[in-house]
């Protein structure tokens, strides 16, 4: 299955990944959305279809709300394309700072405004500090992971398999069915049906030999960096979210330096919460319009 080139545009599809993948995984800032993996689980609710950008890229259209929008992972196109493509999206969204800074002055000379999307920033955390813990700044944190492991001592953690898929798919409808409520339960469940198809590492803890908790990500940003697209726990088990941000921090390979916790989406709360642990940097996001 191929690519079009610009300005034509297919569906996303999982027989595109060995056409999408390779290239995605070498951007340079590590957007979470940015990944195969990503793009392919919310293709249906955003509508996603992607074509080839005539420079090694792509582009992506989606459509959110009724509104029309385009992406450029890879690289801005030409001026040319971004004319075209303003006539028929409404906006260009999660411009990384890699492929906007060189292109900037000139775009904003042709009407292109540029806003940061500060509410879609990723929040970046040095692996070391997430798998340690150490000094005053995570002592809370520290603490109740400490907490956790004395009311838990029979507890382990399990690295993904296809083997533990089913064991994921228990805690994920158990989470949703306690919750009230589906949140991305639709993404994460197709990635646990695929997770042999997608580029996908994980664990799974066991307590008392029981399912309690799941964490599934990927490698991205040229391999320096982990991101974590879906971290499932039962609440039944005080403390069970900080053990398995700390412990599977502790699990990845020395040579992620940065582990990517995604964005805040705009709420105050999950804001706060990810401020806690005290990120060391963010993934800047921007929207483009033309004027």
């Amino acid at each position: 299955m191929t690519i079009p080139c610009y300005p034509d545009f297919t569906p996303l599809d999982i027989n595109l990944k060995e056409s999408l993948h390779p290239r995605l995984s070498l951007t340079a800032d590590g957007a979470s959305e940015f990944t195969f993996t990503v793009l392919f689980l919310y293709r249906n609710k955003f509508k996603y279809r992607v074509s080839r950008d005539g420079t090694g890229g792509f582009i992506f259209s989606g459509v959110q709300e009724g509104k029309t929008y385009f992406m450029t992972p890879c690289g801005a196109p030409n001026i040319e394309t971004l004319e075209s493509l303003f006539k028929t999206h409404d906006k260009w969204i999660l411009i990384p700072e890699s492929v906007l800074s060189p292109v900037r002055e000139e775009l904003q000379e042709h009407g292109i405004v540029f806003t940061e999307d500060r509410d879609n920033f990723d929040y970046l955390y040095y692996r070391s500090d997430l798998a340690e813990l150490a000094g005053k700044k995570y002592h809370k944190k520290k603490n109740h992971v400490n907490s956790f492991l004395y009311t838990y001592p029979d507890h382990e953690m399990r690295p993904m398999s296809a083997a533990l898929v089913p064991a994921a798919i228990e805690i994920l409808d158990r989470w949703r069915r306690d919750r009230n409520e589906d949140g991305d339960y639709k993404q994460a469940r197709e990635a646990l049906d695929l997770f042999d198809s997608l580029p996908l590492r994980g664990a799974v803890v066991y307590i008392e030999g029981k399912p309690a908790a799941y964490c599934l990500g990927e490698s991205i940003a040229r391999g320096k960096m982990f991101a974590i697209h879906f971290e499932k726990a039962l609440d039944e088990y005080k403390g069970i979210y900080q053990f398995v941000n700390q412990s599977f921090a502790a699990y990845l390979p020395r040579f992620f330096t940065l582990i990517n916790r995604e964005q805040d989406m705009g709420s105050e709360g999950l804001r706060q919460a990810k401020m806690t642990y005290r990120p060391c940097g963010f993934v800047t996001k921007y929207t483009g319009l033309k004027a």
